[in-house]
């Protein structure tokens, strides 16, 4: 098998089932979508819980100054990388990056323009004025709609133990932690798309670029990544899915995106303090 099989096939099932969930979305009464992503979001709390836990007690358990400062390790790479995201302004960049996929598939921007232009004359008919800020309120929650759907997927998509260490034994020829996170991200693109819309199909772009990257670098130095740096990871990793399940289960707007850096930031201080 060849390096990045197992990214391009995650990358197809987010698409695929995304897209199938999205046609789904009128069958279903809108109360069973509130309760199908209420119930996957408590499920991914609990989920990133158990692998925050998990990675803090392979670090407690580390010999050495990393089993000492663990909670120090966690805590600092929390706050020191959301500080990071902030600064960068992550989040904002990949709501940025979904209304712009969204606008490409405004097949009407020269109507919509058009109308803008000449809102004055519109005005003066009978109802035009009205129908003129109701379209535009539609496609306004249109759009929100879609970058919600896009940053939740992504984020639960790209963020994790398994997205990275898929990703670096991808690299290395070996697919089948993606193969299985594949099947993993496809049933929940179904419930996600279900309730969320087509946007969650587009979160494939960041999960082919993302693991597409991961799987090229882990290709040249994936056998040097100590297991304790997994292992942080895992730890910090839990937090940010347990957030985004927060999001979903109480429709809260944590911050998440921007807590990215802080994945990395525990991988690095551990890789160094090993």
């Amino acid at each position: 098998m060849f390096p990045g099989l197992g990214t391009l096939v995650n990358t197809v099932a987010v698409a695929i089932t995304g897209t199938v969930g999205s046609f789904v979305h009128g069958a279903i009464p809108e109360r069973f979508h509130r309760s199908a992503v209420t119930a996957l979001g408590l499920a991914v709390i609990f989920l990133g819980a158990s692998q925050t836990l998990g990675g803090l007690g392979k670090l407690s358990a580390a010999k050495g100054a990393i089993g000492t400062v663990s909670l120090l390790i966690f805590a600092g790479s929390m706050i020191v990388g959301t500080l990071i995201g902030e600064g960068l302004r992550l989040e904002d960049h990949l709501a940025g990056l979904g209304h712009r996929i969204n606008k490409l598939l405004q097949k009407k921007q020269g109507w919509a323009k058009a109308m803008s232009k000449s809102a004055t004359e519109l005005a003066a008919m009978d109802g035009a004025e009205a129908t003129v800020v109701a379209t535009a309120n539609t496609e306004a929650e249109s759009d929100g709609k879609f970058v919600e759907a896009f940053m939740t997927a992504s984020l639960i998509y790209c963020v994790g133990a398994m997205t990275v260490l898929g990703s670096i034994q991808d690299g290395l020829g070996n697919p089948q932690t993606l193969f299985v996170k594949a099947l993993l991200d496809g049933v929940i693109s179904i419930f996600l798309a279900s309730s969320l819309g087509i946007g969650v199909a587009f979160a494939a772009v960041p999960v082919f670029v993302l693991q597409g990257l991961l799987a090229l670098v882990a290709h040249w130095i994936g056998p040097l990544i100590p297991a304790l740096s997994i292992a942080g990871l895992e730890a910090v990793g839990g937090v940010l899915i347990a957030g985004i399940g927060i999001n979903l289960a109480f429709k809260k707007k944590l911050p998440v995106g921007n807590m990215l850096p802080s994945v990395f930031l525990a991988m690095a201080v551990i890789w160094i303090m090993v």
